[in-house]
């Protein structure tokens, strides 16, 4: 469950329109890492899933053996990926810096129309101005854009997009990491549920040679 949870929320994010353009054109797609590598572990969770079952039912010490193997490979890489999406999602991570180039650029430029364009798409629908705030404008002695503005009152707004952004992608990816460490929690579980099954079959198998004996 936990990993079908996972993989949809995974595949939502990586195939959202908007989203997807926005990284682009922010040149920002690292944060896709850590998403890619929690689909490719939801997706062998979801197979391996039928293998503990399969090898509980028929007591196979081997099988069983290598479910706990896979359940160890899935906690790790769940782990994995979601520190990695968290290093490109996050307050003082690798993103900001990313950021920060690229709005700063389109600031810099922003006489053009395509940085005009970019710019005015972002702060419209985030809510923010320049790179850190509207100081970025004035220190090029450049009047502020109305997109810079809110539409109600007029005044400008105080955070800048690279915080306000980052807040939108941390939003965006707090329940994929939280549904992936609870997906690496309940491969513990399974494991630890799975080396208690194998010591119980090898002990009735012990009983029953000794029986025979």
């Amino acid at each position: 469950m936990l990993a079908t949870s996972l993989f949809a929320l995974t595949v939502w994010l990586r195939a959202e329109p908007g989203f997807n353009e926005w990284l682009k054109i922010l040149q920002a797609e690292s944060f896709y890492i850590g998403v890619y590598i929690l689909i490719a572990i939801s997706i062998i969770m979801m197979a391996v899933c039928f293998l503990g079952c399969l090898s509980a039912l028929m007591e196979n010490t081997l099988a069983l053996f290598v479910f706990i193997g896979t359940q160890i490979f899935g906690f790790i890489v769940s782990i994995a990926g979601s520190a990695l999406l968290m290093q490109y999602s996050t307050m003082h991570s690798s993103l900001q810096p990313l950021l920060q180039s690229s709005i700063s650029s389109f600031v810099s430029t922003s006489e053009s129309p395509y940085s005009s364009y970019v710019l005015n798409m972002i702060q419209e629908n985030i809510g923010c101005c320049g790179a850190t705030g509207p100081w970025d404008y004035l220190d090029l002695h450049q009047p502020l854009p109305s997109s810079c503005r809110d539409a109600v009152s007029g005044n400008a707004f105080f955070n800048g997009c690279v915080d306000e952004l980052t807040w939108f992608f941390e939003g965006k990816s707090s329940w994929i990491v939280a549904i992936a460490l609870a997906l690496g929690m309940l491969n513990i579980i399974c494991g630890v549920m799975s080396l208690v099954l194998v010591q119980a079959v090898k002990k009735e198998e012990e009983e029953v040679q000794a029986y025979r004996r």
